[in-house]
């Protein structure tokens, strides 16, 4: 069942009166009706376009967060064959928030490291909501070194509100995982990729992020904090979120603007979720392009042109 946002409710309800008279014509009670359902379809199409071609940070961040957009593990059970999971970082125990293991991508060997939120109530609870641990983060170092001694390049698949920020974490040295984490991708000497799917949020993300390319789904966000964390922080009211999205500047948009990341992959009109497919095949697409870009790199020049990257941001005003 689809699961409308509050912005599309002209839309939902298009689209309602579509499926009830579908059941009407299948029923038998109607006839004659194919072109109203026609008219009315081209009409939600239309609604849709125009809703989405001008969405606003918060709605966008609404997007990201939608529970029907496609997650990391979606992306890897259909881009990445061969997938071998790895568990645990070798000196706490597992995180299930962050998913990391070795597959074929395209028929190349890849290292792929993403935060899982989870798509059922089951799910989000074993995965945490996406929200990594420290021993997630040491998880992702410990392939990060497996995949730079073996020459496999890594593939990073961001989706998480941050870093998870209970006692225990804090108490297991969450700053410091995030920080190895970070030195650990500036260090690679394979090539690194990076996509926000979702949410990028914090050092959550950065901490997987830090890539030679840096890609990001259209209604994707990626930000220093969640708007509502911002609000609560500068008017002490989380009703003022809204305008936090707007002046934080999180949309895909604004980022590649100012060079934070690289390039946007484009999504179906609606939204990701709404043909999670396709927004697969075109992310496919576009982390085959970026890593082919870099293939003309030496180990010394794809370390030397991460770090020049992200040592430019904020030095220049686009």
């Amino acid at each position: 069942m689809r699961s409308y946002l509050d912005f599309e409710k002209p839309v939902a309800e298009l689209e309602a009166k579509v499926e009830e008279l579908r059941t009407m014509q299948e029923s038998g009670n109607a006839v004659g009706i194919e072109e109203e359902i026609a008219r009315l379809e081209a009409k939600a199409k239309q609604a849709l376009a125009e809703l989405y071609a001008d969405l606003t940070p918060w709605q966008k961040t609404q997007v990201a967060r939608h529970p029907q957009r496609p997650h990391c593990l979606d992306v890897i059970g259909t881009l990445v064959t061969d997938f071998m999971p790895f568990a645990g970082d070798r000196k706490f125990g597992e995180d299930e928030a962050i998913v990391g293991g070795f597959g074929r991508f395209r028929g190349e060997s890849i290292c792929v490291i993403g935060h899982e939120k989870g798509s059922s109530t089951e799910s989000r609870l074993k995965h945490n909501f996406g929200m990594a641990r420290p021993e997630g983060y040491r998880k992702a170092v410990r392939l990060m070194d497996m995949a730079d001694r073996f020459d496999i390049p890594v593939l990073a698949l961001v989706d998480t509100a941050g870093a998870y920020p209970g006692i225990g974490a804090e108490e297991r040295g969450q700053a410091e995982a995030i920080a190895r984490s970070t030195d650990a991708c500036l260090s690679l000497s394979v090539a690194n990729v990076a996509v926000i799917l979702g949410e990028g949020g914090s050092g959550g993300a950065i901490a997987i992020a830090t890539a030679n390319r840096v890609l990001m789904l259209e209604h994707a966000i990626y930000s220093v904090i969640s708007p509502e964390g911002a609000a609560s922080i500068l008017w002490r009211d989380t009703s003022k979120a809204q305008d936090a999205a707007t002046n934080m500047k999180i949309t895909a948009q604004d980022l590649v603007r100012f060079g934070v990341i690289d390039d946007i992959v484009g999504e179906p009109i609606g939204g990701a979720h709404r043909d999670p497919a396709a927004a697969i095949a075109a992310t496919g697409d576009a982390i085959a392009a970026a890593f082919t870009g870099l293939k003309h790199l030496d180990r010394a020049a794809l370390r030397r042109q991460r770090r020049e990257k992200f040592l430019a941001i904020g030095r220049s005003i686009v």
